[in-house]
């Protein structure tokens, strides 16, 4: 797909494609953002904040979002739910009238050739699983079973989704181009993840019998 213009919002959270993002918008420049939108193809793009400015820098990957649902407050402020659609590449920042950024950005996909075998989609679904319903407990929630998609790019986007893990971490999972690499990470990250999981649920379950703890948690940086 050609390079675009897509207004762009600068935040502390990485969205992949396929997956809900709940939002709360109160700047101004992003309740006109949310308006332009609205107006058009309910559409744009949440990033990273740039490490120089908010800004986004030329490289920068993120992800194409569509607005689902949006609650306006009295006070102007909005509550929207957007879900991820695709990812995309800032080229560059496109100066204009808007407050907020607009970015000209290119979209891609996995490339094609990078399928893993189902071996692969197995291990992962069952680390994750061990993972979710670890978490599950420790949030005091029934470990139910979730519904994982069959196939392997959205199910690796799901699964990066769901972690509780640094920002660092799903911007790398977010920015690859293999699937195979992405779920090779994930099958290096999710054991150290239920490791501190189980580690805080164990320190959980003593506080509840007015024990005392700590936990740690430690994460690989070889994505």
């Amino acid at each position: 797909m050609a390079p675009y213009r897509l207004p762009l919002f600068p935040l502390t959270v990485v969205v992949f494609p396929g997956t809900p993002q709940p939002l709360h918008i109160f700047e101004p420049r992003y309740r006109r953002l949310l308006q332009d939108c609205l107006a058009g193809n309910r559409r744009f793009g949440i990033t990273l904040p740039g490490e120089k400015s908010e800004a986004p820098e030329p490289g920068a990957v993120g992800c194409a979002v569509e607005i689902g649902a949006s609650e306006e407050l009295p006070d102007g402020r909005s509550n929207i739910l957007v879900v991820g659609r695709r990812r995309f590449v800032v080229r560059q920042l496109i100066p204009g009238s808007a407050p907020y950024h607009v970015g000209l950005v290119e979209e891609f996909d996995d490339d094609p050739a990078s399928a893993p075998g189902p071996t692969l989609l197995g291990d992962l679904r069952a680390a994750f699983l061990d993972y979710y319903r670890t978490v599950r407990l420790l949030h005091d929630a029934e470990p139910d079973e979730p519904e994982l998609p069959a196939q392997a790019v959205p199910l690796s986007f799901q699964i990066a989704a769901a972690l509780e893990c640094e920002l660092e971490l799903k911007q790398r999972l977010l920015a690859t181009r293999s699937t195979g690499h992405r779920i090779e990470a994930l099958l290096r990250l999710l054991p150290t993840l239920t490791a501190a999981a189980e580690a805080a649920l164990r320190v959980h379950r003593r506080a509840h019998r007015n024990g005392r703890g700590g936990a740690h948690s430690v994460f690989p940086s070889d994505l």
